[in-house]
């Protein structure tokens, strides 16, 4: 398999979940800014969209969109317990957690990212994103990961995108279960073997 991704991108979620997962793969730099590949091609010609991540399968197929491929590599490989079984409830939960993640935090941070936003805007996206890290820091009360004890990709994708607090000056640090959640999920083998692939620790 093929993971094509974008350093500390929301490509980091299921880079992360292919590490976890031990399943063998490539992983290529598509950065955003440039849509070159290290061969020089354009990744255009992968993706059309233009944007990470993008798996590619060993048959050819290609899946995009992070929730749809972090799940498919979850289900190739039950027994790493990555996401609960389908037709289960706790399965629907994960769904509702990835959902919220990017619907409500990941696109949340769209427009800080976007330098012809003007500050009023920023602010108001700011704003909003602290209501729901204040409501995200109460879930987390008595929890080790969002579904409880045991790790799951839902976990890689809010970690991905809490990591955009930082250049995005969003102060976390009086929300004492996001940051220690935070921590414990980056102090994970696999989540800092891939944020060193990509470049993002040493």
């Amino acid at each position: 398999m093929k993971l094509y991704y974008s350093p500390g991108a929301c490509s980091l979620s299921p880079h992360i979940v292919l590490h976890e997962s031990g399943l063998p793969h490539e992983a290529i730099a598509a950065p955003t800014k440039t849509h070159k590949l290290p061969d020089g091609s354009d990744y255009y010609q992968v993706n059309p969209l233009g944007y990470v991540p993008l798996l590619e399968l060993d048959d050819g197929q290609r899946l995009r969109e992070g929730p749809a491929i972090v799940q498919y590599l979850a289900d190739r490989v039950p027994e790493k317990k990555l996401a609960p079984a389908w037709g289960t409830m706790e399965r629907y939960r994960l769904l509702e957690w990835l959902t919220f993640i990017g619907t409500e935090i990941h696109k949340g941070f769209s427009p800080l990212f976007n330098a012809a936003m003007p500050a009023e805007g920023k602010q108001l996206a700011r704003d909003r994103l602290a209501q729901r890290l204040k409501w995200l820091d109460g879930e987390l009360a008595g929890k080790t990961y969002l579904l409880g004890a045991d790790f799951s990709v839902a976990d890689a994708y809010l970690f991905t995108v809490l990591n955009w607090t930082k250049p995005t000056q969003i102060d976390i640090s009086g929300l004492a279960n996001l940051v220690a959640y935070h921590a414990r999920v980056g102090a994970r083998p696999a989540v800092q073997a891939a944020m060193r692939h990509e470049g993002l620790i040493k």
